[in-house]
């Protein structure tokens, strides 16, 4: 017989059933909705197409948990713990609807539970539970004992209650089922072998009364289904909220590609950026709700490491806090009682952002930080007009000059000289346009680098041009730097001149304007086909356009720049081309590939200075010198120049110089 079919003195088990499922259920909608009511403050998002993909993408980040698997490593295999608990969460949630709220609570039980297909759900539940409870057991070792950083100030009263409902509630599961097979009730006589945990756990009642076994089987009945109940509630009112809410921040990810900022209509907007934590959109919100507070964003955050305020996790958690705290007032129309930038969030915080994205490649629940962070800087700057002294020099300067480079003495076309390179007001029937870049052009150890490339593109025989004085910054520095209105003004300018001269294909060696050009302008109208020259370069050589005779005997190591790799997924060609050139022996950085960790020259940093903590582009040095390489190869501009000053500031010019990949090949190419 059902516990819930008994009566209890006078009171029907059925009539307490409902009434504590539907006080609980009704605590769990009433908190839903009541934050949902706060998300949706928020302003409105654009469509969100692709929704068949975008489930299926869901399906397998979240049910298939790839969102921790990914981040398993030998050295860390906390996400493995997690994985069990929710594969076990997953596994229960039928079993509660079919065999406990229809099954119990509409008095089905018996004609439900005597089914084959009871008796192997019964099965899975049984080998389920232990993959819970040792997940939890697990999570709880590390959180109160071993205590890793990450885990800093997270021993909270509110985080064992988690683990611990986590641990006991399989535990009186197994303890109902096995008083159940003590009793002969089903699965028993359903198959040949009797769930196995269970069954092993009945032989501890052999020797009890019946009696007592049932009111055993009756306690751990209503013991598993009141811990049910209090998750079920719990869920709404702690962290354990991320179980639902991270489903949806997946669904509703931000489209690809992922380089892309999300524009400004400047023209219908009323206010620039997020001064208020309504100005972020409902999508921005729901990310707070969705944090797991795992930590692996601030392992991985460059400026976290260098000592730096910035801690992605806190952040978001600093948000969400200010969110649920300002919420009632916000819904009846009041005004915030703290300010958004200076008491939540401080301006020091949203500077030291280099926009790597490090921390987004890690999220297991597709949080986005950087359109936060980004958000908060155009406010700064297009509204209140606060930007850092060095900063606003450069955006000063893309302005009056069109590039960010304030008091060089190089011309757009000094690097050229002697080249013979054409530009397109000379001969607009090209192949491919080479974007050379500010820094390329402008920048003195820079330039030789796009020298380089173009020697390559040259020999290769590739019909190619420049804009030459006509080109002009392509804005990516004032956008990260939060100026989207000198942005998008660059952007329109370059689009049209680029459309004008018939524009189709361009190569670039900026990994910075590759990520601009092939991603953000087309959200203006300008659809090019871009290549980054490491592409092409790899493709040169395949093709055998592109020889390579003259071997380097030496060991070098490869850093992945962040808007190549992360942004972009670029990888392997700038490996391949190493690769090509006999002799080299090349080894990886602990730190590698989507672990890259950042230069520190990302995010407008090229012309902002660290005032704080450890500079971020001598760590990464330091990480280079580790491999006891000769050279340390790249394949961005800002990151050559972050390297090259980490190296004269670690005096390690004896031990390890650095060069773009380009510098690399033209002195090993045949010509």
């Amino acid at each position: 017989m059902s516990p819930v079919s008994m009566t209890y003195g006078i009171v029907p088990g059925y009539a307490i059933f409902w009434v504590l499922f539907a006080l609980a259920l009704g605590l769990f909608l009433r908190r839903l909705f009541q934050l949902g009511r706060y998300m949706f403050l928020g302003r409105g998002e654009a469509g969100f197409g692709q929704m068949a993909k975008r489930l299926f993408t869901t399906a397998v980040r979240v049910l298939g948990q790839w969102c921790q698997l990914r981040n398993l490593t030998a050295k860390d295999r906390a996400s493995l713990g997690h994985v069990f608990m929710a594969w076990g969460f997953f596994i229960y949630i039928p079993f509660y609807l079919i065999f406990i709220i229809i099954g119990g609570g509409l008095g089905l039980a018996e004609t439900i539970e005597h089914s084959s297909f009871f008796f192997y759900y019964a099965w899975v539940m049984d080998i389920a539970a232990p993959f819970i409870m040792v997940g939890a057991l697990w999570a709880i070792i590390r959180r109160y004992v071993v205590r890793p950083p990450r885990l800093e100030g997270e021993q909270t009263v509110e985080a064992m209650v988690i683990l611990v409902t986590v641990l006991i509630h399989p535990l009186t599961h197994l303890f109902k089922e096995a008083t159940g097979i003590a009793l002969g009730y089903a699965p028993v006589g359903l198959g040949a072998s009797l769930p196995p945990i269970s069954n092993a756990l009945s032989n501890l009642f052999a020797g009890a009364g019946t009696g007592s076994i049932e009111a055993a089987n009756i306690a751990f009945f209503w013991a598993h289904w009141g811990f049910v109940l209090f998750v079920l509630v719990f869920i709404a009112y702690s962290r354990y909220l991320h179980m639902i809410a991270s489903m949806f921040n997946v669904l509703f990810q931000s489209p690809p590609p992922k380089g892309a900022l999300r524009p400004i209509d400047l023209e219908k907007e009323e206010t620039f950026g997020a001064s208020k934590i309504t100005d972020f959109t409902w999508k921005q919100l729901l990310d707070l709700y969705s944090c797991v507070i795992y930590g692996q964003c601030q392992e991985v955050c460059p400026a976290t490491a260098s000592g730096k305020t910035l801690n992605p996790k806190k952040l978001i958690n600093d948000l969400k806090d200010h969110l649920l705290t300002e919420g009632p007032v916000l819904v009846k129309g009041g005004e915030p009682t703290k300010a958004l930038v200076g008491e939540v969030i401080t301006e020091e915080v949203i500077w030291a952002c280099t926009t790597c994205r490090a921390c987004q490649e890690v999220c297991p629940v597709s949080v986005e930080h950087i359109n936060k962070i980004i958000d908060l800087r155009r406010n700064l700057v297009m509204e209140q007009a606060k930007v850092p002294e060095t900063a606003e020099g450069a955006l000063r300067s893309i302005e009056d000059r069109g590039h960010p480079w304030r008091g060089t003495t190089l011309s757009r076309t000094d690097w050229a000289e002697g080249l013979k390179i054409k530009t397109l007001a000379e001969d607009k029937n090209i192949d491919i346009l080479f974007w050379v870049g500010c820094t390329g052009a402008l920048e003195e150890r820079s330039t030789k680098v796009v020298q380089a490339t173009a020697r390559l593109l040259k020999i290769a025989g590739v019909n190619f041009g420049i804009l030459g004085t006509e080109e002009s910054c392509c804005g990516e520095p004032a956008r990260r730097l939060g100026n989207e209105y000198l942005f998008q003004m660059q952007a329109e300018k370059n689009i049209e001149l680029l459309k004008g001269y018939g524009v189709k294909r361009i190569v670039t060696a900026c990994p910075h304007g590759y990520n601009t050009l092939k991603n953000e302008y087309p959200q203006f109208g300008g659809n090019f086909e871009v290549v980054h020259h490491t592409q092409l370069i790899a493709q040169l050589i395949k093709e055998g356009k592109l020889k390579i005779t003259k071997g380097r005997g030496e060991l070098v190591t490869y850093h992945d720049p962040c808007y190549l790799g992360r942004y972009n997924d670029i990888y392997q060609p700038p490996r391949q081309v190493i690769k090509n050139i006999p002799g080299i022996k090349m080894v990886e950085m602990e730190r590698n590939r989507e672990n890259s960790f950042c230069c520190g020259g990302g995010g407008g940093h090229m012309w902002l200075e660290e005032s704080t903590g450890r500079r971020i582009n001598e760590m990464r040095t330091e990480q280079a010198l580790e491999t006891k390489a000769q050279t340390v190869v790249t394949a961005c501009l800002f990151c050559l120049q972050m390297f090259d000053d980490g190296i004269k500031a670690k005096a390690a010019e004896e031990k390890l110089k650095v060069m773009d990949i380009a510098e690399l090949i033209a002195a090993s190419v045949e010509e």
